[in-house]
């Protein structure tokens, strides 16, 4: 590849892709992202595919697809030719597991409010928000709101 298509610095891509210039390195660690060409006084230098596979990378990382699930759309995405068939698996299952999280966030919310709504604002000894988290069996959801460390 030409200079021209290396042409930008890891500042400049971490701009264009509205990331910090340590996570382009990480990316770059973890195999993610394509090691730079290097300058003679060793500076990193990105080409416009840089972009597009760190803005994608990005992008995908928002929807919330695990590391190694992007890591199979990147290798995917480089075989256009390819049926989609296991991008639309991938995906299918991500939405799977987003729309239990959403239930499960839904029933928190709900036992939540229920806390709060209970709370008389007394002291903390008969405080009804304390009692419910110190006893799970006074939740009315008990099993289904799982709790916001099973949500990840």
């Amino acid at each position: 590849m030409s200079m021209m298509g290396q042409s930008i610095s890891i500042g400049e891509l971490a701009r264009r892709a509205d990331c910090k210039p340590e996570t382009v390195r990480y990316y770059e660690r973890i195999g993610l992202l394509r090691d730079a060409t290097r300058t003679g006084g060793g500076q990193r230098r990105y080409g416009d595919d840089a972009v597009r596979r760190l803005t994608f990378i990005r992008h995908a990382r928002d929807f919330g697809f695990s590391v190694e699930s992007v890591r199979e759309l990147l290798a995917m995405s480089d075989q256009p030719d390819m049926p989609c068939q296991e991008v639309d698996a991938i995906a299918t299952h991500h939405l799977k597991k987003v729309e239990s999280r959403l239930q499960r966030l839904s029933a928190l919310r709900e036992e939540l409010q229920r806390m709060v709504t209970q709370c008389a604002g007394g002291k903390v000894g008969s405080c009804r928000i304390i009692e419910v988290i110190s006893d799970h069996q006074l939740c009315i959801t008990e099993k289904s709101h799982g709790g916001a460390h099973d949500l990840g």
